[in-house]
């Protein structure tokens, strides 16, 4: 199988790494606007009779033979090379999680299933991981009546920046049956995240993961997304970012708090976990590509991971790549999920 990396930023290198240490994969091919930038990812992966650099042109034209595009471009842009790619026999896998990357890429759902293609959407850290939690959690659950997201922390600087212009936003909510629109950074939750991140406050944010998670779960009563942020990138959400961002975030987390009724009552259930959000992206987007190539994701068509993957097989692959989870128990007890 031929996978195909569109950006080399903080999660495309890190999902490029994880495709050519993946035994399934065949080759891998990084392409970037800037060729010198893929060049440095390429010489960084010691697989090189496996990894090759493409420049990736101005009208978004692809090499021909791609099996699966990963898509780890800066939000914004997403749609035009999925297209591109569904036209040269492509699956799709994006890591965007900008609310118009994952609206424009679910519509093409319809062109996806007759070309018998999957676009795999929000395939990151949040969204992403998150769905995948809470695919897992909810199946431990006879119905399913809210979803509650949360994450800290921003991978590269197309990470952070999406992260300042999200708090300026307009949040999507799911209550009862109907779509709520409520300001960002209004709401503010303390969330309790895995150490050694621990307690942070979160906000209402321009986040997509109810447009994700809906579909998944029929019925669910409720669905919210916040974000944590400090006083100051409140403050600042609506001006340009004063400082430049770091060229790769630190520590970041997320949580995934999901209630519903199991037995003859309600419960609750919490899981998380904590990883450099540009490490957790790129093994979250690789796997999700390779599972395409393994026919693991489901039918053809667009959608986010909740509704696609099998969840413990998932997580625990993940694991095995570094990536681990943990579920809450009590007030700050943690375990692995089972």
């Amino acid at each position: 199988m031929r996978v195909g990396v569109v950006g080399a930023g903080a999660v495309g290198s890190r999902a490029a790494r994880q495709l050519a240490s993946t035994p399934a994969i065949a080759e891998v091919v990084v392409l970037d606007v800037d060729l010198s930038r893929a060049r440095a990812v390429v010489a960084s992966i010691s697989q090189p009779s496996r990894v090759h650099e493409a420049p990736l042109q101005a009208d978004a034209d692809l090499p021909a033979g791609l099996d699966v595009v990963v898509l780890a471009l800066p939000p914004g842009g997403h749609r035009a090379v999925a297209e591109r790619a569904l036209e040269r026999g492509a699956s799709v896998v994006s890591s965007s999680d900008q609310v118009a990357d994952v609206r424009g890429l679910l519509d093409l759902h319809a062109e996806a299933r007759e070309r018998g293609l999957v676009v795999a959407v929000g395939a990151g850290f949040a969204p992403g991981l998150t769905c995948v939690l809470a695919n897992h959690a909810a199946g431990t659950f006879d119905t399913v009546d809210e979803v509650h997201v949360a994450k800290v922390g921003t991978g590269g600087p197309s990470c952070a920046r999406q992260h300042h212009d999200a708090l300026a936003g307009e949040a999507i909510d799911w209550r009862d049956g109907a779509w709520m629109r409520r300001r960002g950074g209004s709401g503010r939750e303390l969330c309790w995240f895995p150490d050694p991140v621990g307690s942070a406050d979160c906000y209402r944010a321009a986040l997509p993961d109810a447009l994700l998670l809906v579909p998944a779960f029929p019925g669910v009563g409720r669905v919210t997304a916040r974000v944590g942020a400090n006083r100051r990138d409140r403050f600042t959400a609506r001006l340009p970012m004063l400082r430049r961002p770091h060229p790769e975030g630190g520590v970041g987390a997320v949580r995934v708090e999901v209630r519903g009724r199991r037995g003859g009552g309600r419960d609750v259930s919490v899981l998380g976990a904590m990883d450099r959000p540009g490490v957790a992206a790129g093994a979250v987007a690789a796997l999700a590509a390779a599972w395409i190539g393994e026919g693991q994701l489901g039918e053809p068509g667009a959608g986010g991971l909740a509704a696609r993957v099998a969840a413990a097989p998932f997580l625990s692959e993940l694991a095995r790549r570094g990536v681990k989870a943990a579920s809450f128990v009590g007030a700050d007890a943690a375990r692995q999920p089972t």
